[in-house]
C-alpha cells in the first residue's frame, strides 16, 4: 500500500513548467501596478483591472505556441563577459553588428524586446485603441517583470550547472506564493515618467545579472546545512499532489535573501506602472474616456482560446529557460 502511494506521488511530480514570476507573481505585479497610475489613466485601467491581471501571463502561454517567444523573456548576460558586461552594446543595431542577431536570439533579448513593446503600446495610445492598449499593457508588464528576475539574466537559469535544479521556480514562484500576501509591502507610491526607458531597463537587467550569483550561493549554503528530510513537502496543488520545497525551507531561504524577492517585486510593480504612464505621456496624454475598439472582436476571442489550448496541451517551443 505504501509503495502504491509513493508511486502515485511520483507520478504527480511532473507539473507544467512555470516561467518568470509564475502565474501568481505576474498577476500580482500587474494588478498592483494599476494603483500607481494617475487618475486620468486609472479610469481605464481600474475598470479593466481583471483583464490586465489575467492576461499578464499570456506571454508565458505563448511559449507553447511560438518558437521565437522564449528569447523575449530573458538574457544570458554572462555570455558576454563579466559584470557590468561592458562588451555588450545596449543599442540593438550595435549589438547585432557585433554579435549577429542569431547570437543575440540564442542568448535572450528581453531588454530589447521591451523597447519594441514600448513602441507598440505608445502607438496604441495614439490610436486610442482600447483593446490594443489593454493587451499590450498586460504583456509589457510581463516582460518588464521578467527582466527584474536574477535568474533571467544568467545562463545557469535553473541551477542546472550547479546541481540546484528547481531553484528557478523556488525563487520566482514558491517564495511569492508563500509570502507576498502575508509579508510583502506593496504600498509603493506613484508611477513616474521615465525619460530613457532603454537605459532604465538595462540598469535593471544588470542588477539582475549581478544578483544571480547570490541567489544560487545562498540556496547552496542553505541546502548544505538544512535537514534533508525537511527540505521538501508533498502538497495538493490544482487537484494534484506535488513535491514542493517545504514552507520551513522556503522561510529559511527567504531570511537568507534579506528581502530580495520583495524588493524585486516592488521594483517590478513600479517599473510596469511607470512604463504604462510613460507610453501614455509620449502619446500625447490622450483622453482614455472615449476609446475605439472597446470590445474584444471574435478574432481576439479566438486567439485567446487558441493560446489557452496551446498552453494546456502543448510543449514549450524553442529553448526552455528551466531545462
Amino acid at each position: 500500500m505504501k509503495r502504491s502511494i509513493l508511486c502515485l506521488l511520483l507520478l504527480c511530480l511532473c507539473g507544467k513548467t512555470v516561467f518568470g514570476w509564475g502565474f501568481f507573481g505576474h498577476k500580482k505585479i500587474n494588478h498592483c501596478a494599476v494603483f500607481l497610475l494617475p487618475p486620468e489613466m486609472m479610469q481605464l485601467y481600474k475598470s479593466q483591472i481583471d483583464f490586465i491581471t489575467e492576461h499578464a501571463v499570456d506571454p508565458d502561454k505563448r511559449r507553447y505556441a511560438i518558437q521565437q517567444e522564449g528569447a523575449r523573456h530573458y538574457i544570458d548576460v554572462d555570455y558576454y563577459g563579466v559584470y557590468p558586461w561592458p562588451a555588450l552594446p545596449h543599442r540593438w543595431d550595435s549589438a547585432v553588428a557585433k554579435y549577429t542577431e542569431d547570437t543575440l536570439q540564442a542568448n535572450g533579448i528581453v531588454p530589447w524586446w521591451i523597447q519594441t513593446m514600448m513602441g507598440r503600446l505608445t502607438k496604441a495610445f495614439k490610436e486610442k485603441d482600447q483593446t490594443k492598449i489593454l493587451k499590450l499593457s498586460a504583456e509589457i508588464g510581463h516582460y518588464i517583470a521578467d527582466a527584474h528576475v536574477p535568474l533571467h539574466a544568467s545562463s545557469n537559469h535553473d541551477g542546472q550547472h550547479s546541481n540546484q535544479k528547481g531553484i528557478h521556480g523556488f525563487w520566482e514562484s514558491r517564495l511569492p506564493e508563500l509570502f507576498a500576501d502575508k509579508q510583502y509591502d506593496f504600498f509603493i507610491g506613484k508611477a513616474d515618467y521615465i525619460k530613457n526607458t532603454g537605459s532604465f531597463m538595462w540598469e535593471r537587467v544588470l542588477e539582475s545579472g549581478a544578483a544571480s550569483d547570490t541567489v544560487l550561493k545562498y540556496e547552496a549554503a542553505l541546502n548544505a546545512s538544512f535537514p534533508t528530510d525537511q527540505k521538501y513537502a508533498y502538497e495538493e496543488r490544482m487537484g494534484k499532489v506535488i513535491r514542493q520545497y517545504s514552507s520551513a525551507y522556503a522561510d529559511a531561504y527567504q531570511t537568507k535573501l534579506k528581502g530580495m524577492v520583495e524588493r524585486r517585486m516592488r521594483q517590478s510593480i513600479y517599473a510596469v506602472a511607470s512604463f504604462w504612464y510613460t507610453a501614455w505621456v509620449n502619446a500625447g496624454q490622450p483622453s482614455l474616456a472615449n476609446l475605439a475598439n472597446t470590445e474584444l472582436s471574435a478574432e481576439d476571442k479566438k486567439a485567446f482560446e487558441e493560446l489557452d489550448a496551446s498552453w494546456k496541451n502543448g510543449n514549450v517551443k524553442g529553448k526552455d529557460i528551466e531545462e
